[in-house]
């Protein structure tokens, strides 16, 4: 394998060898990557990693399908049943019996999907940016589960992502572009969310009847610029969760953890805090 801090360690779970950064000690927190272009749980916990290490134990693994988890070539995405499998195996392997959740995006659908089936594995959860009601799949979405390697492509990803648009530099299109065009990195991605699109925004939703029977702590983050998954998909899910609580950051788009990264990591890290206090 290449040199890159993307790669952590790599543990087989029995279906596939997951790619996964481990840092810090003490109650165990997962957190769960987005779904874009080029992504890996590296490139969106970078600067959380660190933070959170600092009192608890860390745990970000590549979903199955991104970043450096080998995933097998017969592997069907066809709905969270799979992902859902993955985390659990991956808790499993590391005889973790539950933890805390961090998901951004795909990876806060992901933590309502397995919240919902295995509500005992997962403690406190923060969900940013994350689907779970319905919501249109709307053009800027499509291009991002549509993307074809270039870097004027990724350039209009990060655009899209970024409220601030000094964000999306050049230096930055071009790392994130350079992580699409590895061997067989385009092949997997297109395999993950093909068209209609719709159908996968669908998928990600969680009926009322399920998240009213959630007692566990939640944290919504949420961007109010965020022209990826609307905020009022949060603002749905905090009236319908019991126990919720709700962020909203204006002048912010769906990259709440890197736009707001000082205010992110300190409402994360208190939200946390409090299940030690409990």
């Amino acid at each position: 394998m290449m040199n890159t801090p993307e790669i952590g360690q790599m543990l087989d779970i029995g279906t596939m060898k997951v790619n996964y950064h481990d840092a810090g000690e003490g109650r165990p927190v997962l957190l769960l990557h987005g779904s874009g272009a080029g992504v890996s749980a590296w490139a969106n916990w970078r600067n959380t990693i660190p933070e959170l290490a600092q009192f608890r134990r860390v745990l970000a693994p590549d979903l199955a399908g991104f970043g450096y988890t080998e995933t097998p070539d017969d592997y069907e995405f066809v709905h969270m049943d799979g992902w859902v499998d993955q985390i659990i195996r991956f808790m499993d392997a590391l005889d973790i019996e539950q933890a805390d959740f961090v998901g951004n995006s795909f990876g806060g659908s992901l933590t309502l999907a397995l919240v919902v089936r295995y509500p005992q594995r997962v403690g406190r959860m923060v969900l940013m940016g994350s689907g779970g009601q319905p919501f249109e799949v709307n053009e800027c979405l499509q291009k991002l589960w549509g993307y074809k390697p270039s870097i004027e492509a990724m350039r209009e990803i990060l655009q899209i992502m970024a409220y601030d648009q000094s964000i999306a530099t050049e230096e930055l299109a071009e790392l994130r572009y350079r992580s699409t065009i590895r061997p067989g990195v385009q092949e997997r991605f297109e395999k993950i969310f093909p068209p209609p699109y719709q159908r996968w925004g669908d998928v990600l939703v969680i009926p009322d009847d399920q998240l009213a029977a959630l007692q566990h702590e939640t944290l919504l983050l949420h961007g109010r610029d965020d022209r990826v998954v609307p905020v009022h998909v949060s603002e749905e899910l905090a009236m319908k969760i019991p126990n919720a609580q709700l962020h909203i950051f204006g002048c912010c788009g769906h990259w709440t953890q890197i736009e707001q990264a000082a205010r992110f990591n300190h409402l994360v890290r208190e939200f946390l805090r409090e299940a030690a206090a409990e």
